[in-house]
């Protein structure tokens, strides 16, 4: 292989693994998220709905961070979800996540409605940050996390789901 070869690989590389910390915070509304999730189904998706003005969401997002950099290998997909009010363009939500949180994919509602894209993955919820859901590979909610919990309590939850 030459170097050039190689030095393209690299890059390649790299870009695959950091294309979400690249690309800012966009507004969706349900169906966009829909797809979203079924565009995953094959991987173990982290769902979590937070926002700028909860303190126990900004204490977890690290910890979910690294459990999806942990668990990359193995096909695990860290999709956040602000449901602080929508601004245009998402500038509120995306000037936070670049600056706190640069690697973190994260979408914001578009939506009047707060619970618009929660309900897409669970149509009962009752509208607390933070709240997290593990979906199988089949794109199915197979637990949900309501509050802060630590970096452990989130590898044993995914230990749980990724063992089915």
């Amino acid at each position: 292989m030459s170097v050039r070869s190689i030095i393209i690989a690299m890059l390649l590389s790299c870009t695959a693994q950091w294309s979400w910390a690249e690309s800012p915070t966009r507004a969706i509304y349900a169906e966009e998220f829909k797809r979203i999730l079924k565009s995953h189904q094959g991987d173990l998706v982290i769902v979590n709905f937070w926002a700028t003005w909860c303190a126990p969401c900004l204490k977890e997002i690290p910890d979910l961070l690294r459990l999806q950099q942990e668990n990359a290998s193995a096909g695990v997909q860290l999709i956040g979800v602000a449901v602080d009010e929508p601004t245009p363009n998402s500038v509120e939500v995306e000037r936070f996540r670049s600056r706190y949180f640069p690697t973190f994919r994260t979408y914001a509602r578009a939506g009047t409605e707060m619970d618009e894209l929660a309900q897409v993955v669970d149509p009962t919820w009752n509208e607390v940050v933070p709240t997290t859901y593990l979906l199988d590979r089949d794109g199915r909610v197979t637990q949900r996390i309501q509050g802060k919990k630590t970096l452990e309590e989130f590898r044993l939850a995914l230990e749980a789901v990724s063992r089915r």
